[in-house]
C-alpha cells in the first residue's frame, strides 16, 4: 500500500472565531473542519495542546498529557446543563481578532471553577458515570497533574521548585495531606480535563468522519514547571533541591544570533533506556490518542541535543550532546508498532547523523519554503530538490507570514531569487509559495492560514526569542471568503493533492492499488 498526496492548513485552536476571547471547540471549529473538507484539505495541522503558562506558549505547557482549559466550549456546557445562558450573556468585552489571554484567566477560569463546584447538582446520571470512568481511565497521569495545578494554585502560580520540600520532593505524608485538604481543587481540575477530553475527541472524530486527519505537535522536551518532571525528577538532571543543572536550547541559527535558550530539563536517557522509556511509550501514546499523525518537534534531539549550563543566560555556551538514537526507536516501535504516524520536525542545524536516523525510520522530514532563496539552486529547501517523503509549508508558526517575510524580513537577494524561481512578479507571494508547495512532489503540503489569507506580519504566531506578544493571531470569519475557499480547492485539484482522485489507483504507477495509508509514517 502507499499514500496518496494530502494537502492541509496549520491553524490553532487559539486562532480560531468566537465570542468569548479565544478560539475554543466550539461550533466554529466545527465549521472549521466543514471548510477544509469542502475544499479538499485532508490535513489539520495544530500546535500543542497542553495547558499554558506564563508567556502563553503551547511548547511550555503544565503538562505533556492533559488539555487547555481555555479551549473548552463554554457554549456545550449549557447544552450539558452545567451553566446557565445568563453567565455567558455577562461576558465582558473581547477582542475578535486576539486572544485576550489576561481577560480569559480572569474570568473564564472562575467560571469553569462554579461550574465543579455546581457539577453534583446539577450533572445527570449518565454523565456522572461518564466523569468517573474518565477519572478511572486516565489515572495514571490526572490524579498527580490535578494536584500539582490544585498546588499551584494555592502557592500563587509560583513553580514547584519553590514550594516547601516535603511537597516538592513528594514526601508521601505532604501528598496525602495535600490530596485531602485540596480536594475541590482537584475535582476541578478533574474536570476540566474531562471537559476538555470529551470536546476535543468528538471534534476530532468528526474530522476524521470527513476525511480530515489531524497532525499534532508533540514538543521532544517538557516544562521545568510541569506536572511531568514533579513526578518523575530522577529522570531529568536536577539537584539535590531539584533545580535544572542543565537546560536546552539550541545554538545561533537563522532566528537568533545568540541561538535559543529553551530552559526545559534534560532526561536522563541512561535513567529512560534502563526503565525501558516507560514514560516516553505514555507519552505517545497519548499523543497518538489525542491526533492522527504526531509531528515530533526538535527531532533531531533524539540523535544529539544541544546542552546548556543552567547558570547561563544565553545558549551559546552550550554544547552537543548525543542523544538515545535508533535504540530508542526500536522499544518504542516494538511496543507501539513498526510504522508510526510520525513527522520529523528537522530544522535548524541537521548533522548526518540526524538524516541517517530519519532515513532508518522512513519518517518524513520537513521543508520551509521560506527557506529556499537564501543560496542558490542547490538548495535542499527548494522544491526541485525533495524526494516524495517530505511535508512542504510555505511557512510554520515560527515563521514570519509570507506576505511579511516577502515584503520585509526578506532580503534583496531572497527577493530576487525568488521572483527568478517562481517565475512572478511577486505581487502574490504569497500564493505562489502556496502553488509551489502543492504542486511539489512532497507528499503533504500544509499552509498556515495567514498565508492562505495573504495576510502581514502583523499576523505572525510567533517570533522566536521574543518573551511575550505571542500566539495571539485569530481570524474572523468573514475573511473566510469564497474566493479563498474557490482558490485553495482549485490548487488541490489541480495539483492532485484530494485523495478522492486516487481511489482505486495507485498515485505512482496509475494501476489499481490497496487503500491510503492512514498515517505519515510511510
Amino acid at each position: 500500500m502507499t499514500d496518496v498526496r494530502r494537502s492541509g492548513v496549520l491553524l490553532h485552536i487559539t486562532s480560531l472565531p468566537g465570542r468569548y476571547g479565544i478560539g475554543t471547540l466550539n461550533q466554529d471549529a466545527y465549521d472549521w473542519v466543514n471548510f477544509l473538507a469542502e475544499t479538499g484539505q485532508t490535513l489539520w495541522q495544530v500546535l500543542p495542546l497542553g495547558p499554558t503558562s506564563y508567556g502563553d506558549s503551547p511548547y511550555q505547557s503544565f503538562s505533556t498529557f492533559a488539555g487547555n482549559p481555555y479551549l473548552i466550549s463554554l457554549e456545550a456546557l449549557v447544552e450539558m446543563g452545567l451553566l446557565d445562558q445568563w453567565e455567558l450573556d455577562s461576558a465582558p468585552p473581547m477582542p475578535r481578532d486576539r486572544v485576550d489571554f489576561g481577560t480569559i484567566y480572569n474570568w473564564k477560569m472562575p467560571l469553569l471553577g462554579r461550574v465543579a463546584a455546581q457539577f453534583d447538582q446539577r450533572v445527570s446520571p449518565a454523565l456522572r458515570e461518564e466523569f468517573g470512568a474518565f477519572v478511572a481511565d486516565n489515572a495514571d497521569w490526572l490524579e498527580d497533574f490535578a494536584l500539582f495545578m490544585a498546588l499551584k494554585d494555592v502557592h500563587n502560580g509560583a513553580s514547584w521548585i519553590e514550594w516547601d520540600m516535603p511537597l516538592r520532593s513528594r514526601q508521601p505524608d505532604a501528598i496525602a495531606a495535600a490530596r485531602q485538604t485540596h480536594a475541590g481543587a482537584i475535582h476541578n481540575h478533574r474536570l476540566n480535563q474531562w471537559l476538555f477530553y470529551r470536546q476535543w475527541l468528538a471534534l476530532k472524530q468528526y474530522a476524521n468522519a470527513r476525511g480530515v486527519l489531524v497532525v499534532g505537535d508533540i514538543p521532544i522536551f517538557v516544562a521545568m514547571d510541569s506536572s511531568d518532571a514533579w513526578t518523575n525528577p530522577g529522570e531529568f538532571y536536577l539537584d539535590d533541591q531539584f533545580h535544572p543543572t542543565v537546560v536546552a536550547g539550541v545554538p545561533p541559527d537563522y532566528f537568533s544570533a545568540t541561538g535559543q535558550l529553551w530552559g526545559n530539563p534534560l532526561y536522563r536517557w541512561d535513567k529512560m533506556k534502563k526503565n525501558g522509556y516507560q514514560w516516553w511509550l505514555r507519552r505517545i501514546r497519548a499523543a497518538l490518542r489525542l491526533y492522527d499523525i504526531v509531528r515530533v518537534d526538535h527531532f533531531r534531539g533524539f540523535a544529539g541535543y544541544w546542552e546548556v549550563p543552567a547558570s547561563e543566560e544565553t545558549a551559546v555556551k552550550g554544547r552537543w550532546v548525543k542523544g538515545p538514537g535508533m535504540d530508542f526507536f526500536k522499544v518504542v516501535r516494538k511496543e507501539l508498532g513498526e510504522s508510526l504516524p510520525i513527522i520529523a520536525e528537522d530544522l535548524g542545524e541537521i548533522t548526518p547523523d540526524v538524516i541517517e536516523l530519519r532515513d532508518k525510520l522512513e519518517l518524513p522530514g520537513m521543508k520551509i519554503l521560506q527557506f529556499a532563496f537564501s543560496t542558490d539552486a542547490s538548495d535542499k529547501f527548494l522544491p526541485h530538490n525533495y524526494t516524495r517523503n517530505f511535508v512542504v509549508y510555505s511557512g510554520t508558526h515560527d515563521n514570519d507570514t509570507t506576505w511579511g517575510w516577502y515584503n520585509k524580513t526578506a532580503n534583496d537577494h531572497e527577493r530576487n531569487s525568488f521572483r527568478r524561481y517562481l517565475r512572478t512578479d511577486g505581487h502574490d507571494a504569497a500564493w505562489s509559495l502556496i502553488d509551489a508547495a502543492f504542486r511539489s512532489v512532497a507528499k503533504y503540503a500544509i499552509v498556515p492560514l495567514q498565508d492562505l489569507l495573504n495576510l502581514g506580519g502583523d499576523a505572525r504566531m510567533n517570533l522566536p526569542g521574543r518573551a511575550s506578544g505571542n500566539w495571539a493571531w485569530r481570524f474572523t470569519p468573514e475573511q473566510l471568503t469564497g474566493h479563498v475557499s474557490q482558490r485553495l480547492r482549485d490548487a488541490t485539484l489541480v495539483y492532485g493533492r484530494d485523495p478522492k482522485l486516487y481511489e482505486g489507483k495507485d498515485p505512482e504507477s496509475g494501476g489499481q492499488s490497496g487503500q491510503d495509508v492512514k498515517g505519515a509514517g510511510g
